[in-house]
């Protein structure tokens, strides 16, 4: 296949839609694989809460981008940009049909859309802010992205101290707001004739799937999970402990929430993050939706049709 005129389908839609096994079904019938575009799956050892389809029910379909790095290490978005950029060449150089499955809207805007020259890491710099941090408080660095920065800082929560830093490093590196660096040009994906199709189930029955979903996963051992990492002195204060469901049930391992409490809150953060999930999908342009779950036979068809449709 001649990267020109290559194809990429892209899955997207608010947990629990059903993308991976629309994915999945895609890429059996048209000769594909699939590639994730979660920024909780990118992490290793955290498998359950985030949602990674277990090999055995993969059905002998390769996917991509997911277990890249290890738990402490920081990834961002142009981090994926770029590793989705190889693996999209790799896939269409076997004359593969790429099937993504896209549950993280950023990741998915860095990729097809690209991003601005942001400056480099320099982990000097983050070093004299940790320090400051831990001298004068969490409180501290959101205070000082204020005033150098007001628009990141009204954007960023105070205490999310790995995205304040990165805010900060970029303010006093470039000299310039992170909102002007991300305003300026931008090199989107090229060579890749792009199908969008959008899932959106009724509301209440989402949430009837998300909470059966959360009742699955704390079923099939993620309480175990939690405790086995705890075990092997992963940083309590590394990003993916802060994924949805883990704060709680790290605190249920822990004896200070009681499972069904762990379980509500974990039901009520998926449903907020769902309607997130929805109100960024709407505004992407040239989207297909389909009114179902990805694995309702008349919404598979109907995904079928439309990429065996597309240019």
């Amino acid at each position: 296949m001649d990267s020109a005129s290559a194809r990429l389908v892209v899955i997207l839609g608010p947990t629990a839609s059903g993308k991976s096994e629309l994915a999945i079904r895609l890429a059996r019938e048209l000769n594909g694989e699939v590639l994730a575009c979660d920024s909780t799956q990118v992490y290793r050892h955290f498998d359950i809460g985030t949602g990674k389809v277990p090999p055995s029910e993969r059905c002998g379909v390769p996917h991509h981008l997911i277990d890249l790095v290890e738990p402490h290490e920081v990834f961002t978005a142009g981090d994926y940009a770029a590793r989705a950029t190889t693996a999209l060449a790799d896939v269409t150089a076997r004359r593969k049909l790429p099937i993504m499955t896209a549950g993280t809207g950023l990741y998915l805007r860095a990729l097809l859309e690209g991003l601005s020259d942001a400056p480099a890491r320099s982990e000097e710099l983050r070093e004299r802010l940790r320090r400051r941090a831990r001298a004068k408080g969490p409180l501290y660095l959101h205070a000082l992205l204020a005033r150098i920065d007001p628009e990141s800082a009204r954007r960023i929560a105070p205490r999310d101290t790995q995205k304040i830093i990165r805010a900060i490093e970029m303010r006093v590196l470039a000299g310039k707001a992170v909102g002007e660096i991300h305003r300026a040009g931008r090199r989107p994906l090229e060579g890749y004739a792009i199908a969008k199709i959008g899932l959106n189930p009724p509301r209440a029955a989402l949430y009837q799937r998300i909470h059966a979903r959360v009742e699955r996963m704390i079923a099939s051992g993620w309480l175990d999970e939690v405790r086995r990492l705890i075990a092997q002195g992963v940083p309590p204060d590394s990003k993916p402990f802060q994924f949805i469901g883990y704060p709680e049930l790290k605190q249920t391992a822990e004896g200070r929430m009681p499972l069904e409490a762990a379980a509500e809150s974990i039901r009520q953060a998926t449903r907020n993050y769902a309607k997130r999930q929805l109100t960024w999908f709407r505004k992407e342009s040239g989207v297909q939706w389909l009114a179902g779950f990805g694995d309702e036979p008349a919404a598979a068809a109907e995904a079928v049709r439309l990429v065996r449709a597309a240019p």
